[in-house]
């Protein structure tokens, strides 16, 4: 499975990627710190930001281990980043 949602990625095949873990999760596949993460990488693909954290937290909360924790860092330091910039204008 994770090889499968990384070559989707790897193909800016986004939305069929979230359709086939949505899909993995709703069925009742064991989503593991990785899914969560690809899921994550995903929305971050889609520009939902929103989303793309909450499945980095999950991954995080299954391995704080998990490169999750270097995406949710670069997730929020580029949203810092945008933040702070809309206030100078």
């Amino acid at each position: 499975m994770r090889d499968r949602i990384q070559a989707l990625l790897d193909h800016y095949e986004v939305d069929e990627a979230i359709t086939l873990l949505d899909g993995y999760r709703a069925n009742g596949g064991p989503m593991d710190d990785t899914l969560y993460y690809l899921l994550g990488n995903a929305w971050r693909k889609k520009g939902n930001w929103q989303m793309a954290m909450n499945n980095y937290l999950q991954a995080l909360n299954l391995n704080p281990d998990s490169p999750a924790k270097q995406a949710l860092s670069m997730a929020n330091e580029i949203l810092d980043f945008y933040n702070k910039d809309m206030y100078n204008q």
